[in-house]
């Protein structure tokens, strides 16, 4: 699995996206299973949102891994993906930090993306938003994920809009 992550998101190649995507797509359908036969009821995902890369991240691999794997889930679940979030800093490679150090990197590392705001504003105000899925590739210690729904929370607390998130991840570091 490592090696296969690492052919994809620092090689660069593309044809991990599919496998991954679809090894990602079964941790939804496990998700999906567990939340369905917790509360008895069927439950959708309404909005996939990807972890986003630093600029300088975009630059050196050329597009985004979470954001790959979400359009492969997207595609397989007709789920519609919208990139909400955006990068206040490049906080540099977490695979060289230790869990201290990720946690204090990732706080306040991320930011509502005013481009897509008016339309996710627009969704929660008509509760067409209420289910989100943050998409990463790789959970370590938790703290991409935490500081990405702190946002996503504020954001919807800000619009009067209640939501739920939960995290899906392609790996468990």
């Amino acid at each position: 699995m490592r090696s296969w992550i690492g052919e994809f998101k620092y090689r660069g190649d593309e044809r991990y996206g599919e496998l991954l995507g679809a090894m990602l797509d079964h941790a939804y359908e496990m998700l999906k299973s567990e939340l369905e036969s917790r509360r008895g009821t069927k439950w959708k995902a309404d909005l996939l949102i990807p972890v986003p890369v630093s600029e300088a991240r975009l630059l050196e691999r050329g597009f985004n891994q979470a954001g790959r794997l979400a359009e492969v889930l997207s595609l397989r679940r007709k789920i519609p993906v919208m990139e909400l979030l955006g990068r206040t800093r490049h906080t540099g490679k977490q695979s060289f930090k230790g869990r201290a150090e990720r946690i204090k990197a990732m706080k306040e590392a991320f930011i509502f993306n005013n481009k897509k705001g008016e339309a996710f504003a627009h969704q929660l105000r008509e509760r067409e938003v209420s289910r989100i899925v943050i998409i990463d590739d790789i959970y370590t210690t938790g703290s991409t994920i935490h500081s990405c729904a702190e946002v996503i929370q504020r954001t919807a607390e800000a619009y009067d809009g209640h939501i739920e998130i939960c995290s899906l991840t392609w790996a468990r570091s």
